[in-house]
């Protein structure tokens, strides 16, 4: 039986350092993408596995994350939780996976590690801390948060400009003439959660055209939820006049609003569009497709998980960052964008438009 193979094996084929390969490994900083790449070419030629148990146990680790997350059967969640676990594993780490139902009381427990020592930091999506949770948390354990930027700033962070992604949309309906424009899932008020920043952008983008805003068009949902959006769009057809454009903060809203207009015969597009958040995978097989906000989630998991190793292996060495990650709008059909649905990746889909942007009652689902 051949032995394992070792750094040093993986250096010498790959031309450079054992450190440099450690570097590759750790996904350091200050490696050339030309070294990067020789690097992982070698470790899967030789098949190469890193010693985990060898690892955590010189370094007191236990080589296991934690990532605390609203809703599973929410499909941004489940998709984000899909590339976290990619990025962890190539780190050489295991994701213990947790459900806290956007509570206080679960929010709470992952931020304090759930008081035991299974876990060497934690990612976390919240919904419902206050900005005092934060300050007062235990600082040894380290901790990423995801979502909006939070109000205490000490605690590093990741996420998109949602301002700025809810401007881009709503001035994409505008230069389709759309001018009476919903926001399912809105608020104009409260804290600066996700539906308040998306709502501010929407504003924005109303402002910087020209076109009154409407406190009335801001509608506020229970969750964000398939049923949440249809009843919304459905009480929206109730009214005189009627919206001619949805913006829906998540892409469950619309999925949902997109289904109460078609069962009321009225025509997307045509007599509205509708756009929504999140690019999951239903949004490009519904009909019509969905054009929508597509945050970079790879790009979420790579930098929460890069931040949380960060931390586990230095505490104390820099300040907290707050990480913004890019976010495009992939235009299809519910704004008159292309027909097909694809299989490529990051959005792009044959017949449809992309127009990229550098960045990135309850929330229950809100991402992003």
């Amino acid at each position: 039986m051949a032995a394992r193979p070792r750094i040093k094996d993986v250096a010498e084929y790959a031309g450079v350092s054992p450190k440099t390969v450690s570097n590759v490994i750790n996904n350091f900083e200050h490696v050339s993408e030309h070294t990067r790449t020789a690097v992982q070419e070698a470790i899967e030629a030789l098949g190469y596995r890193v010693n985990l148990a060898g690892r955590q146990l010189r370094r007191g680790r236990t080589g296991m994350i934690t990532l605390a997350v609203p809703e599973l059967d929410v499909a941004y969640f489940a998709e984000l939780a899909k590339h976290v676990t990619a990025e962890a594993d190539r780190r050489g780490q295991t994701v213990l996976l947790h459900q806290t139902g956007g509570v206080r009381e679960r929010e709470l427990a992952a931020l304090r590690g759930f008081d035991a020592h299974f876990s060497d930091g934690v990612i976390l999506s919240p919904l419902s801390l206050l900005p005092r949770d934060l300050a007062g948390r235990d600082r040894r354990l380290p901790v990423v948060l995801l979502g909006e930027r939070p109000a205490e700033g000490g605690t590093d962070h990741v996420g998109i400009d949602n301002v700025r992604a809810a401007r881009e949309a709503t001035a994409h309906l505008l230069a389709r003439g759309r001018r009476r424009i919903a926001v399912v899932g809105g608020s104009t008020d409260g804290p600066q959660g996700t539906g308040r920043l998306r709502t501010d952008g929407y504003r924005a983008a109303l402002a910087a055209a020209g076109v009154p805003f409407d406190a009335g068009l801001v509608v506020p949902v229970e969750a964000f939820l398939w049923q949440d959006g249809a009843r919304a769009a459905a009480a929206l057809l109730e009214r005189d006049p009627q919206p001619d454009a949805l913006l829906c903060l998540n892409d469950h809203l619309a999925l949902g609003a997109l289904r109460a207009l078609h069962e009321r015969g009225r025509r997307v597009p045509g007599e509205l569009d509708v756009v929504g958040f999140d690019d999951i995978d239903a949004s490009r097989f519904s009909v019509p497709s969905l054009t929508t906000v597509a945050p970079d989630k790879e790009a979420i998991a790579r930098s929460a998980v890069s931040l949380l190793l960060h931390r586990v292996d230095a505490p104390e060495t820099a300040p907290p960052r707050h990480d913004v990650v890019g976010h495009r709008l992939v235009v299809r059909e519910s704004t008159g964008g292309g027909g097909r649905a694809g299989t490529g990746s990051g959005g792009r889909e044959s017949g449809g438009g992309l127009r990229e942007s550098g960045g990135g009652g309850r929330e229950r689902a809100a991402s992003g």
